[in-house]
């Protein structure tokens, strides 16, 4: 899985009065489109608890990765939670 965190551009006085945006990217090399939409559906899921940790006026992009078919839910959160990690002190420099 890759997560990228970045700021939305606007100026620094509005930013924070947007929402964070999230979006999902879940190729065809992930599975057929009944696999792509669960793991799509998993991951929203994950995501959406994890929302408050990302800054307001922030754009969250998740890529799922092949492996992310077979994994169970607790193993995409743990995923989820190291990549969200790093990205967001990626962000912070």
């Amino acid at each position: 899985m890759t997560v990228v965190v970045t700021p939305r551009g606007q100026d620094e006085t509005s930013a924070d009065t947007h929402p964070v945006r999230v979006g999902f990217v879940v190729s065809k090399a992930v599975g057929n489109s009944v696999v792509r939409s669960r793991v799509q559906r998993r991951l929203r899921h994950l995501a959406a608890a994890r929302l408050p940790q990302i800054p307001a006026g922030h754009d969250l992009v998740v890529r799922a990765h092949p492996a992310a078919a077979g994994a169970e839910s607790d193993q995409l959160g743990r995923d989820l939670d190291r990549c969200l990690d790093r990205a967001l002190r990626r962000e912070r420099r």
